[in-house]
């Protein structure tokens, strides 16, 4: 898409990310967290925004249903509209980095092309992508939005893990994983902060 002849961007008159930084003492940075629906993404990422808090870090959590009842409200789970939806929240996002804003977003984003895809347009040295694992059935057992239950039923169409694929990380890629059937939340909320804190304190 090209942008209109009418558009003039004014980035290089406005106060640059690195006085933002400066002025909250922090180092801005998006950490993507990903995976199927009841992994724990928002859970993890609601407490870890309040771990951070507590040490004075200015955050912004992102979160999947959110958005879609807002900004999103117009977009389904088709391939095109699931593509669309990243590309919206990937720009959302890139703002709230550049004013040096510490982002968590909790979004399924199930193929490998959406989150690279996401980087690009974030940037791929300022978001980590954190692949946050739990199995299918394990997530089903949790269905803490009744959505299993419903799918099951035949009441979700385009359903991730069931009738639309989920494409978990592969070897060489840069991602995190957290995976949260296998340990306790307090496990994975410390093993959030020893990778975390290291990338925002501002040296």
């Amino acid at each position: 898409m090209s942008t209109p002849e009418n558009i003039h961007t004014e980035f290089h008159r406005m106060l640059g990310r690195d006085a933002k930084e400066a002025q909250l003492k922090q180092r801005g940075h998006v950490f993507w967290f990903y995976g199927l629906s009841g992994s724990g993404k928002s859970t993890l990422a609601n407490a870890l925004e309040r771990k951070l808090a507590e040490q004075g870090f200015v955050t912004k959590i992102l979160d999947g249903d959110n958005i879609r009842s807002g900004l999103n409200s117009d977009l389904g789970f088709s391939d095109a509209d699931r593509q669309e939806n990243i590309r919206r929240i990937a720009e959302v996002t890139r703002l709230f980095l550049d004013a040096g804003i510490v982002v968590f977003t909790s979004f399924i984003t199930p193929k490998r092309e959406l989150r690279a895809a996401a980087r690009e347009i974030v940037g791929l040295d300022d978001m980590t992508p954190v692949y946050v694992e739990a199995s299918f059935e394990t997530c089903a057992e949790r269905d803490v939005k009744g959505l299993y239950a419903k799918a099951a039923a035949g009441g979700v169409k385009n359903f991730t893990g069931k009738d639309s694929s989920f494409e978990a990380p592969v070897a060489g890629d840069p991602d995190w994983t957290i995976t949260t059937d296998k340990q306790t939340e307090e496990e994975s909320l410390n093993q959030l902060l020893e990778k975390v804190l290291p990338l925002i304190k501002n040296s």
